[in-house]
C-alpha cells in the first residue's frame, strides 16, 4: 500500500502512515489526459475574431488597370496583402467545450493522486488551519516539515479563510476543497499536501 508522512498542524513530524486504497489504483493516464485537454480547452474563451474578405471594409473597384501601370496586378483593396486589409486563414470565435463523462473524471482525478504518492509527493497534515492570515506562520510550518517550497497543492475538507489568505501571496502555492480540487490541480502540483479530513472525504467518495 502506499504510505505517506503524517504531520502535526505545527508541521512537526509525526510518523509514517497507509494511504487509502484509492492511492493503489493503476494509473490510466489515457483518462488524466482526456481530462486535463477537457478542463484546459473549457478554460478558453475562444473570441479571437478576425475579418475576411468579404467584411473589411472597402473593395467593390479595381484600384488600377490591370496591365500599363508596372505595378503588380490588384483586384481588391481588402485583400490580405494590402495595408488595413482582410486576415487570411485567421482565426473566428470558436466554443471550445469538451464533455467529460463522470467515471472518465473520477478514474482521471484518482490516477492523478496515485500517481503523486507513487512518487512519494504526498503529505498529510493532522490540521491544516491558522490562526490568523499570516503567510509567515504557513512558510515557517513547510520549512519545519521539510515540503519542497514548489508547486505546493493544499487539499482541504472545508474552506479555512485563514489558509486561503496566507497561501494567496506565495505563487507557488495553491489552496482548494475537496470538492473543487480536479486532475489538472493534481497532475501540475510537484507536492500534494492533505489535512487528515479532507483525506477521511476523499476515503469515502467525493
Amino acid at each position: 500500500m502506499a504510505s505517506a508522512k503524517l504531520f502535526a498542524a505545527t508541521g512537526d513530524f509525526k510518523n509514517d502512515i497507509q494511504l487509502p486504497a484509492l492511492f493503489d489504483q493503476e494509473v490510466n493516464k489515457v483518462c488524466m489526459y482526456l481530462h486535463i485537454k477537457a478542463i484546459l480547452n473549457n478554460n478558453r474563451q475562444g473570441t479571437a475574431q478576425t475579418k475576411s474578405k468579404g467584411e473589411v471594409s472597402g473593395g467593390g473597384q479595381k484600384p488600377w488597370k490591370q496591365k500599363g501601370t508596372g505595378r503588380a496586378r490588384s483586384g481588391q483593396n481588402t485583400s490580405a496583402v494590402w495595408v488595413r486589409g482582410a486576415k487570411a486563414h485567421g482565426p473566428k470565435s470558436h466554443d471550445y467545450f469538451e464533455k467529460v463523462n463522470k467515471k472518465v473524471k473520477k478514474i482521471a482525478f484518482y490516477s492523478a493522486l496515485a500517481s503523486k504518492a507513487s512518487e512519494g509527493k504526498v503529505s498529510v497534515f493532522e490540521a491544516l488551519s491558522f490562526s490568523a492570515p499570516k503567510t509567515k506562520d504557513l512558510l515557517s510550518v513547510l520549512a519545519k516539515s521539510g515540503i519542497e517550497q514548489r508547486n505546493v497543492l493544499f487539499i482541504v475538507s472545508e474552506k479555512d479563510q485563514n489558509l486561503y489568505l496566507s497561501s494567496n501571496n506565495i505563487p507557488w502555492c495553491r489552496c482548494a476543497r475537496v470538492a473543487d480540487v480536479n486532475t489538472y490541480d493534481v497532475v501540475r502540483a510537484n507536492n500534494v499536501v492533505i489535512s487528515q479530513a479532507a483525506l477521511a472525504e476523499l476515503e469515502g467518495g467525493r
